[in-house]
């Protein structure tokens, strides 16, 4: 995956807050909401310079920060309205940081909290260099890589339409319907199955607005095929060199990433990935390892268990490896395993532009 050096990345912002002192004099932490936003300016020594609530809107946001825009930063929880405010930051040349709300818990661990308190804590944490930074998505291929989200939601209610129709056969105690639904051909015959009329209209409701889904995501993926040819086609290619990774993994997987670059190490970019169990310890005792299951992206650990199974189709070499992963670390183990591996194959692919290497990523086996 090639650096886009003209987008902001999470090391980038790092640099803003830990560079020399002498760069900022302003600290703007914002309790962003959709309509208003509370702001909370301190200067280099502390000393809060302003503290107010404006509407959520650029030109209110300009005004109150005029007076400070020399040598200012700007924080904000990460919600999801954060992207005007990071889009105007940027073409107002003004470090922006975007807060991982998962780590924010001098916030929502405080007794007292609402939007001053939480504003002014922001700063302070801006000012003391504690603030905890999430990946700010650069605004050229945003749109694109949530409107891929979006079609995964609409797989996912035609998958609900789909489990519906097969209850239903099983509701009345009749032959489930045979092959995968997802092909119109399985379609056929179904609602005749029943002769009650109000069981056939429900069956006709979910069938109809299958075929409606159908339309909908087909069209989708027709037009993010289109784009990805535009912002990277050469990563989307090697993406799918990697067995069980098709067009649309490899859509999310580009998407999702953007730039392989902002993960130091192969261990931070599986942590993101959620393809490795966080570990708690206390004086060199394990004391569990639920926590931090969220912090990470979905749509990755999504993507690479998708890619474990798929790995596996028509994959002779695949499965006897599984088999092993099976035999030293139980059943259950086994296919997490094979997709955090899948991930670290991908990293590596994209940090040194090479395809897939059947003959490395067995290996170490």
């Amino acid at each position: 995956m090639r650096a886009r050096t003209t987008h902001p990345t999470q090391e980038g912002n790092h640099a803003i807050l830990h560079g020399p002192a002498s760069i900022l004099l302003h600290y703007c932490g914002v309790d962003l909401h959709a309509r208003t936003l509370y702001l909370c300016v301190l200067d280099a020594h502390g000393k809060k310079r302003l503290h107010k609530r404006v509407r959520s809107e650029p030109t209110a946001f300009l005004e109150a920060i005029e007076p400070y825009r020399e040598g200012l930063v700007v924080g904000v929880e990460c919600i999801f309205c954060w992207y005007w405010l990071a889009d105007l930051c940027a073409s107002e040349e003004i470090p922006f940081v975007l807060g991982h709300a998962l780590y924010m818990k001098a916030i929502h661990g405080a007794k007292a909290k609402n939007d001053q308190i939480d504003s002014h804590k922001l700063a302070v944490m801006l000012r003391g260099g504690s603030f905890p930074e999430a990946y700010v998505y650069p605004r050229g291929m945003r749109a694109t890589r949530d409107l891929l989200r979006r079609r995964l939601f609409f797989v996912r209610k035609r998958g609900e339409l789909f489990a519906h129709i097969r209850n239903t056969f099983h509701q009345y105690n009749l032959p489930r319907p045979a092959g995968q639904l997802l092909y119109k051909k399985n379609r056929e015959g179904l609602v005749e199955a029943f002769s009650d009329p109000m069981i056939r209209s429900t069956l006709e409701a979910d069938l109809a607005l299958a075929d409606r889904y159908d339309t909908v995501i087909r069209g989708l993926e027709r037009r993010i095929g289109a784009e990805v040819q535009v912002h990277d086609p050469e990563t989307f290619a090697r993406l799918q060199t990697t067995p069980g990774v098709g067009k649309v993994l490899a859509l999310t997987l580009l998407y999702e990433l953007h730039d392989i670059t902002r993960f130091g190490t192969v261990q931070r970019f599986s942590s993101y990935c959620r393809l490795v169990k966080s570990q708690h310890t206390s004086d060199g005792k394990r004391t569990g390892s639920a926590g931090g299951s969220k912090i990470g992206n979905a749509h990755l650990k999504w993507a690479f268990s998708e890619a474990a199974v798929l790995f596996l189709k028509d994959n002779p070499r695949g499965q006897a490896h599984l088999h092993r992963l099976q035999r030293r670390h139980g059943k259950g183990k086994a296919l997490s395993i094979l997709a955090a591996r899948i991930g670290r194959a991908v990293y590596f692919m994209l940090n040194n532009n090479q395809d897939f290497d059947d003959e490395r990523f067995y290996a170490r086996t």
